[in-house]
């Protein structure tokens, strides 16, 4: 008998042992400041849908699709745009939970948007005013999912690309700073968690780090009140708007591939140059040390607008890998998190023209084929028994680089620019 007791007790207390430990696993429960800038917490901006309109919702069986290549690419940390309109947002975190029941080791946090944009009367824009009504429900709603998701939202982003001048719904920096303020007294208040990082997501020159336009007192004001600088650099829309960056010099010598290289390797100083600039505006206000993260970033693979053969000639699989590659090389480099844009294609954004590049800025197309930037992971089996939409994840131009390389033109020169 007694050998009997002493036998259920041992198991009682192996049972016990393997409980806790696998409630510690599960329970594995980072904050923001540990995350940011940790290169082993790589990020991507998120969008699910897989249709032409946002009316079709992933839903959360979906989303699990979508973390199963997520995290086979190592990915930890997702960017997202708005909380309310639809349900995306509350079923990619219900399914984030429901896989980390499944898997005890399996890690994702968010940084959850709160859409943010200016009001209208009488069909005029009035920049100066918020829409009220939309913002406080985004705001309301992001209050409520990060209470109820408190191991996986650390960030709230008031706002995507809200305060620079060419969005029109673009608000001045008073709207944005007074939710700001408003998360981080609750913050203080205990009505949310006290490692939750505030910040408004927005291109780089809107946090003052291009045309002195911005430099406002009350972005000063924002500057100090968020716990992170988060911002936004495009390259791939600048080969267009200010080209002189990408125009390649007579270098008739070099083959299209040295060309090609160049000009990427140029993007991504330019990239990191308006990073800089940010940095050095937020240093001449006194704020040597607020963290500066880059929270939006990408390179489009297809177009047929003013980036493609008729234009910049920026776009194909090609230019992306480079750029993908360089980017965040860099950036880990530099402890600077940087939030890829993005990794799944999204139709929606451009649905009256197939072709058009806004369509094509994600690593995987809608059909589960993994661009050339991602071929090294397939063949690695990284993808292996994992697929999207039925579709299995396979190499694009069904791996034949020979074919896609038909499609990579090197920039213009500035000599041939300039003559037309």
């Amino acid at each position: 008998m007694n050998v009997l007791i002493n036998y259920i007790k041992v198991c009682i207390a192996a049972c016990v042992i393997i409980g806790c430990s696998k409630k510690e696993t599960m329970n594995v429960n980072k904050s923001a400041a540990e995350i940011l800038g940790n290169p082993d917490y790589p990020a991507m901006c998120f969008g699910g849908f897989r249709e032409l309109t946002r009316d079709s919702v992933p839903s959360v069986a979906d989303l699990k699709e979508d973390l199963n290549i997520l995290s086979a690419m190592g990915v930890k940390i997702l960017r997202t745009y708005n909380t309310t309109g639809d349900e995306q947002v509350a079923n990619l975190l219900q399914a984030i939970r429901e896989k980390k029941v499944e898997d005890p080791v399996f890690e994702m946090y968010v940084m959850l948007g709160a859409w943010v944009a200016c009001d209208i009367v009488d069909d005029t824009a009035v920049h100066n005013q918020g829409n009220l009504k939309w913002i406080k429900s985004e705001i309301d709603e992001a209050i409520r999912l990060t209470n109820e998701y408190p191991d996986i939202v650390k960030i709230i982003a008031v706002g995507n690309e809200a305060m620079v001048h060419w969005q029109g719904y673009h608000v001045a920096p008073n709207v944005v700073l007074r939710w700001v303020n408003l998360l981080q007294e609750l913050k203080k208040e205990g009505k949310l968690p006290e490692d939750l990082w505030i910040t408004s997501s927005d291109n780089f020159a809107s946090w003052g780090g291009g045309d002195p336009i911005y430099h406002k007192r009350n972005l000063e004001k924002l500057i100090k009140a968020v716990d992170f600088i988060a911002m936004h650099t495009y390259p791939f829309h600048d080969t267009h708007y200010n080209p002189h960056f990408w125009l390649r010099p007579d270098t008739d010598t070099m083959s299209n591939e040295e060309k090609i290289k160049l000009a990427m390797h140029r993007s991504v100083d330019y990239a990191m140059a308006q990073y800089q600039s940010v940095k050095n505006y937020v240093s001449s206000l006194g704020y040597e040390n607020k963290p500066i993260h880059i929270t939006e970033t990408g390179w489009s693979s297809k177009t047929n607008d003013w980036y493609g053969p008729k234009g910049s000639k920026a776009t194909d699989e090609y230019k992306q890998k480079l750029y993908y590659e360089e980017i965040i090389k860099r950036c880990e480099e530099q402890n600077i998190t940087c939030f890829y844009f993005e990794i799944f294609d999204e139709s929606w954004k451009d649905d009256r023209n197939p072709l058009g590049s806004e369509n094509h800025f994600g690593l995987i197309t809608l059909k589960g084929e993994a661009k050339y930037a991602l071929w090294d992971l397939v063949d690695q089996g990284a993808f292996d028994g994992i697929t999207r939409n039925g579709y299995p994840v396979t190499k694009s131009f069904n791996g034949d680089k020979e074919a896609f390389m038909k499609t990579v033109l090197p920039p213009r020169t500035l000599e041939i620019i300039e003559s037309e």
